[in-house]
């Protein structure tokens, strides 16, 4: 497995947010103020996903008001969209799925990757490059948490993100299994809160989500 100090100082900062706030960003001028949110409740951290034209500006906004947060890209799909993220200053890289190519290039480039991953063959090829540490994408829709404990008692040193139909009421029992290392969610920074700019209520949802990963695990 990758012994690169970088990737094992991402996962570390991974596991000790504990929830990854999975963010939608139409506008860049919302990214300062969301980030402002996520730092003061408590889970310094963002997947800033690169399906929409505001996200590079973003993650360049985010990165330079706050250096210390996580802050990386999702919905990565091209090589040219790793570089412009990691230009623009993002800590890591996440995709819906599994592309060797992909994985490849970051690796190559000592750039944390943690690839969506569905099935034990999409997983065994992100280990097969040197990963142990991988995205489980849609979560809920394969299987959720059991499908991880059976996956996970054949792949030993695997360690999960899920992702996808994590919320507050579930987040919970998957953060208590020792194969996650952290669950990526959205439920705390929604869209149509943020189009609002309702920063109190997102600041009060991730001080709940911090609170139950301290609950969890201390």
């Amino acid at each position: 497995m990758i012994q690169s100090k970088k990737f094992e100082d991402a996962y570390k900062k991974f596991s000790e947010v504990g929830i990854i706030p999975v963010v939608v960003l139409n506008s860049a001028d919302d990214a300062v103020p969301l980030a402002k949110c996520l730092m003061e409740g408590g889970l310094p951290a963002a997947e800033v996903t690169f399906r929409t034209d505001a996200a590079e500006e973003s993650i360049r906004r985010i990165a330079n008001a706050y250096p210390d947060m996580l802050v990386g890209a999702g919905t990565v799909l091209t090589k040219d969209q790793v570089d412009r993220a990691v230009a623009a200053g993002a800590k890591f890289i996440v995709s819906c799925g599994f592309d060797p190519e992909i994985v490849k290039y970051c690796i190559d480039k000592d750039i944390p990757v943690c690839p969506g991953t569905a099935t034990p063959s999409e997983m065994m090829g992100a280990m097969k490059l040197g990963l142990d540490h991988v995205k489980f994408f849609p979560a809920e829709l394969n299987g959720g948490l059991k499908m991880i404990k059976a996956i996970t008692a054949a792949l030993v040193n695997l360690k999960i993100m899920p992702t996808g139909g994590i919320n507050a009421d579930n987040v919970r029992d998957y953060l208590a299994n020792d194969k996650i290392f952290c669950a990526g969610g959205s439920w705390m920074v929604k869209g149509d809160l943020i189009k609002a700019h309702d920063w109190d209520t997102i600041t009060a949802k991730v001080k709940e989500a911090a609170a139950i990963v301290k609950e969890v695990r201390g």
